[in-house]
């Protein structure tokens, strides 16, 4: 999950804007907890693709 949707319990705002100190502990929180908090769905998509590309040539190699 990325925190650019999330909205703060304690300011309600976007805990992305970091309004308040909750909302900065959460983003700080989150940003170390994953490397690919930043990546766009479609990218990881895009990444699994090229994989299973790559492992389809490979196999058709060896064959």
């Amino acid at each position: 999950m990325t925190y650019d949707r999330l909205v703060c319990a304690n300011c309600a705002g976007p805990v992305s804007e970091g309004r308040c100190p909750v909302c900065r502990a959460s983003r700080e929180r989150m940003q170390r907890q994953s490397p690919f908090t930043d990546l766009n769905p479609m990218v990881l998509i895009a990444l699994l693709v090229a994989l299973i590309a790559a492992l389809v040539l490979v196999a058709h190699q060896t064959v």
